[in-house]
């Protein structure tokens, strides 16, 4: 054990996720591969296997990881739920007409499926995506960019995804706060998407004048994800005001609406007894909750074994600015992952504990905005994203004609992540000098 401690902790931690990365190239589940990575962590930081079963128990038995785990599960079962029943479709089918623009409903469909987690929802918005690209003559890469970029403009705040409720428990952030600070990165991904369709769009079409059909029937099939969103943020932030006391305050309120909206969804759907059993019991929903509790094991191993404190210690000696450990190691991951929760249980809990170390705690939403951004840019880069696969399967079209549009975007997106982190942080600086 001696000649591992030896070893530079960076360099023991670099072992460990190359281990992990190749584990999920390996085709390895997320789940197995923190788990894997949690053993290995322990070993190269001389836990001993019974110290780092103790911290894998006690990590799966704190309420926070029980209550993400849970709310996880929730989700997903949520969208399970609108899919089966159809719902989403109906929702799709009663927007069509409130936009008379194409060029605009384009975008706006593969972004209303992207306001529900599903796995490889892009290949759902697809054939919407074709039907509605008639007039517009654009090609295979142009309709698969569209399709995807779209899908994915909420995921940097939406608190439907698991990767942002994890950051704000890893973080200990207040979401509504979180929410609010994150929401202009959807706008920024709007109008960088809407450059890229403007330089590569071939032709305007024609205005057709319909008549426009009501708005009520689409804000009925909406029904189930605005009580999530309305009741669940608000509720959530009145509990923890109500009750400072009770640490879960912020995820009762979610917890209870997302139940709310589910019972919703069954019984305006008449769903079957055959229908709640295969929404239950998805082998998704199931694989989704171990690697959420996987990422907990692996977090409880790294802070246990005390692996944060010799790895600040190792990137101070060697002067590397957190600003570039904070962009680049969630980006990494994130390329090679392919998926947003890959990232953020995988660097978050070695940057945000890194992050109070340095004496930036009072920046943390800061820290983690640009992070998101970062590690986000890296999972649609990613050849092994899911929907970025089934999307170029569907318009019949290769990573490179996809990324002939989708490069750009992602650096501007990066910029101004930049950019945003000097405002925040300027902001921060001088709230704390006006106000002591």
């Amino acid at each position: 054990m001696t000649i591992l401690y030896q070893i530079p902790a960076l360099l023991r931690i670099t072992i460990v996720f190359v281990l992990m990365l190749m584990a999920i190239r390996k085709k390895l589940s997320l789940g197995n591969a923190f788990v894997l990575g949690a053993i290995a962590l322990g070993i190269f930081f001389e836990e001993s296997l019974w110290a780092i079963a103790i911290s894998a128990a006690e990590s799966l038995l704190d309420p926070k990881s029980v209550s993400l785990a849970l709310i996880v599960s929730l989700i997903l079962i949520l969208s399970n739920s609108m899919e089966k029943a159809g719902q989403m479709q109906r929702l799709l089918t009663s927007f069509r007409g409130l936009v008379s623009n194409p060029r605009l409903n384009l975008t706006i469909f593969p972004a209303l499926i992207g306001l529900l987690p599903m796995p490889g929802g892009a290949a759902f918005s697809a054939p919407m995506v074709k039907e509605l690209s008639t007039q517009l003559r654009l090609n295979g890469g142009q309709l698969s960019f569209v399709n995807y970029w779209f899908r994915h403009i909420w995921e940097y705040w939406w608190p439907l995804y698991p990767g942002v409720l994890m950051t704000v428990v890893l973080a200990d952030l207040n979401l509504s706060v979180f929410v609010l600070f994150m929401a202009p990165l959807t706008l920024t991904a709007i109008i960088f998407g809407q450059n890229a369709i403007r330089i590569i769009e071939r032709s305007r079409p024609q205005a057709v004048h319909v008549r426009r059909p009501p708005i009520m029937p689409f804000l009925n099939e909406l029904t189930p994800i605005l009580i999530v969103i309305v009741p669940g943020l608000s509720s959530g932030l009145l509990l923890s005001r109500l009750f400072p006391d009770f640490f879960l305050a912020k995820e009762t309120g979610l917890i209870v609406c997302l139940s709310i909206a589910i019972f919703w969804i069954w019984r305006k759907n008449n769903f079957t007894s055959r229908q709640t059993h295969d929404v239950l019991l998805n082998k998704h929903l199931l694989t989704m909750v171990y690697m959420v509790l996987a990422i907990f094991i692996f977090k409880g191993v790294l802070t246990d074994s005390q692996a944060i404190d010799a790895i600040s210690n190792d990137l101070m000696n060697l002067k590397v600015p957190l600003l570039v450990i904070v962009a680049l190691l969630p980006f990494v991951v994130g390329l090679v992952g392919g998926i947003a929760i890959a990232f953020v249980g995988g660097t978050f809990p070695i940057l945000i504990p890194m992050i109070h170390s340095m004496g930036e705690t009072q920046y943390m939403l800061a820290y983690m905005m640009l992070a998101m951004v970062c590690g986000f840019a890296g999972v649609l880069l990613s050849p092994l994203h899911l929907c970025l696969v089934l999307s170029n399967e569907y318009f019949k079209t290769g990573l490179s004609s996809v990324y002939r549009y989708l490069w750009l975007p992602c650096l501007a997106l990066v910029v101004s992540a930049f950019g945003y982190f000097g405002l925040l942080h300027w902001g921060r600086s001088m709230l704390v000098a006006v106000i002591p």
